[in-house]
């Protein structure tokens, strides 16, 4: 009997699944492998399968044999791809862990960005590009959805050392705030983590990555994703995937971004390219309504 396969690679142009397996891939996790195959440049990951989810809830919250190894050797052949490894304190690799169930849950379940950031690959990634501000943004981002996401820290703590630091400095946008205000900022939000969770902010880039995981996994049954399904009679679904993916930077300056578009007006229906874009931001962002996007005609 052949071994149960758990974890499902894409990039570099071939991927081990495609758009028809979104009850074992979930709908993003399909649709990015489809993407992959049919040649457009997305960023390489692996999806880690709906199957586990379930398993993972049938077997009191553990997961099944072979798991930890499946996930490491898709993580070694991420980093092989990508050139960097995860933790590398002079150029590392950050990962995105994000949900995705068969069907469309907007907003329901969790993303955090910037994995694998830490006190010395934060150094490194600023000396690598030349854009300390960029660094440390993307570390404070990531203590902050650590923090709320895996540990439960309330959002608004985080929220509201940001926005006295901006008071402090008297700037309206986070985009005003320079390296070393951020750099600030990573101290206070380190301060925040500590005295929640009685422990100094994880620096271990696997421990982030199973701590992300199982915050994946474990939104699945949280109370606005079980309404959500309960509201909109979603049933029969064995339960999320997790998609682990090589970031890609829309906080590194004016000339990066990030957006959302539709291939349609999702309010009217009508047949146009339609989407919100924030320069020099990160997808929560757009999303979260921390700034206000602009339309994507405008570009």
């Amino acid at each position: 009997m052949a071994k149960q396969k758990f974890v499902y690679f894409f990039g570099e142009g071939k991927a081990e699944g495609d758009a028809k397996m979104k009850e074992l891939l979930g709908g993003k996790g399909a649709n990015l492998a489809e993407m992959t195959n049919l040649g457009i440049p997305v960023p390489p990951g692996f999806t880690i399968s709906t199957e586990v989810c379930a398993a993972y809830y049938e077997n009191k919250q553990k997961y099944p044999e072979g798991l930890e190894k499946e996930v490491l050797d898709n993580l070694a052949r991420l980093e092989k791809v990508m050139g960097k490894k995860l933790g590398d304190p002079e150029d590392p690799l950050l990962v995105s862990v994000r949900s995705g169930a068969a069907v469309s849950m907007p907003g329901m379940m969790d993303t955090i960005l910037n994995l694998g950031m830490n006190d010395k690959a934060v150094v490194g990634l600023a000396n690598k590009t030349g854009n300390p501000r960029f660094a440390w943004d993307a570390y404070r981002r990531f203590i902050q959805m650590y923090g709320d996401i895996v540990m439960g820290i309330p959002h608004d703590e985080f929220e509201e050392a940001l926005a006295a630091m901006k008071k402090a400095k008297k700037v309206e946008l986070d985009t005003g705030l320079d390296a070393k205000d951020l750099e600030n900022l990573v101290a206070e939000y380190k301060k925040i983590y500590k005295k929640h969770t009685k422990k100094d902010f994880p620096q271990n880039p696997l421990d982030q990555l199973w701590g992300a995981i199982n915050a994946v996994f474990g939104s699945w049954m949280n109370e606005r994703a079980i309404k959500y399904r309960e509201l909109n009679n979603i049933k029969g679904l064995k339960g999320t995937a997790v998609n682990v993916q090589s970031m890609v930077f829309g906080n590194f300056g004016d000339d990066s971004g990030t957006g959302v578009c539709f291939s349609r007006d999702p309010s009217t229906g009508k047949n146009e390219f339609y989407g919100e874009f924030l320069m020099n931001a990160q997808g929560e962002d757009v999303v979260a309504g921390i700034r206000t996007p602009e339309k994507i005609a405008t570009l």
